[in-house]
């Protein structure tokens, strides 16, 4: 990839493309550079602020992936992994009505696969948690419930060895929405832990 980066500069995809497998290596510092370089050769390019996101949320650098992550949703707004990833870093900031918001769009987009339904559901049963909603933290719960199924999805990738900075971003999530389902814990314990 250095290689094609060097002859064509002005290619956004040859740095995404870097960046995924840099990020596969745990090398965030350096995905992270190339997503920035993709922000600056196409500013409207919403994938490559995603990617910024991402690989910040990885990094554990909420406000820039914060940042990113508006970014992103600003200019693909219908777009639901856009939404999806605002919410997961609003979730880690304790920003609970934002990311109930975002949480809430990225599923009115349409999100089909059960292990990020799982998530997102997760994280707004955690969100009403946190703001002593205990009626609409049950109703998350119920329909949490309904996409356990992603908890196998979820256990099978995150057992891969290339998963170990996936595992520490939401490996604890899948864990606490295990419990949750299973019934080993409790809805406002979940709100009250965080």
């Amino acid at each position: 990839m250095d290689g094609m980066i060097k002859d064509e500069p002005n290619q956004p995809n040859h740095y995404r493309f870097r960046a995924e497998l840099l990020r596969l290596w745990g090398k965030l510092d350096r995905a992270r550079r190339d997503y920035q370089k993709m922000t600056e050769i196409d500013p409207t390019s919403a994938v490559a602020f995603n990617g910024l996101a991402e690989v910040n949320l990885q990094a554990g650098r909420f406000t820039d992936a914060l940042a990113a992550a508006h970014k992103a949703a600003e200019l693909a707004p219908g777009e639901w992994v856009a939404l999806y990833n605002l919410g997961m870093i609003e979730d880690r900031l304790s920003q609970s009505q934002n990311a109930i918001e975002h949480l809430t769009q990225a599923l009115s987009a349409g999100v089909r696969d059960a292990r990020h339904r799982l998530l997102i559901r997760f994280y707004l049963v955690r969100a009403y948690a946190r703001l002593g909603d205990t009626a609409n933290a049950q109703a998350e719960l119920i329909t949490l419930r309904k996409d356990k199924s992603g908890i196998s999805e979820w256990t099978t990738i995150l057992a891969s060895d290339q998963a170990e900075t996936l595992r520490a971003v939401i490996g604890q999530d899948v864990e606490l929405a295990t419990q949750l389902i299973s019934g080993e814990l409790d809805v406002m314990a979940l709100g009250a832990a965080s």
